[in-house]
């Protein structure tokens, strides 16, 4: 089996004043690293902004508000339209403020991608490798 999932989804970035505008989600996902989904989002060839994101936190927000860090998530719905919103606060802007962006994704899409992702890898047979990586930082200690 292959122990990666790649799905490009066109998603809604909410812009100041002007709306919604579409960009690329790129999502993927590698058994290497089990808890996470990396979202990369793209606008005419140049990338936006990448994140890593907890796969368990992704599946949850599909169905409840998640996130009380840099990264909320909450389901919404408008009529028969079931999106995930997904909320991302970046660096700190010179003015104090902190760059923050919300992206609307269509829920049934982010769904059949994190079913993907659990053929790969099915929800609590995630392994850690703790001991390699306690001993690969002991080991440069020295």
């Amino acid at each position: 089996m292959n122990p990666f999932v790649h799905k490009t989804l066109v998603v809604q970035l909410l812009a100041q004043g002007t709306g919604r505008c579409p960009v690329l989600a790129h999502l993927s996902y590698d058994a290497d690293d089990p808890f996470a989904v990396t979202a990369v989002f793209a606008h005419d060839g140049r990338v936006l902004a990448c994140w890593r994101l907890d796969r368990q936190m992704l599946s949850e927000g599909l169905t409840r508000p998640v996130g009380v860090g840099d990264v909320r998530m909450r389901p919404e719905a408008t009529g028969l339209w079931h999106e995930l919103r997904l909320e991302f606060l970046g660096d700190t802007r010179p003015d104090g403020g902190r760059h923050h962006a919300v992206v609307f994704a269509w829920a049934p899409a982010v769904a059949a991608f994190l079913r993907e992702t659990h053929k790969v890898v099915p929800v609590g047979r995630e392994r850690f490798p703790a001991d390699e990586l306690l001993a690969e930082i002991l080991s440069t200690a020295e």
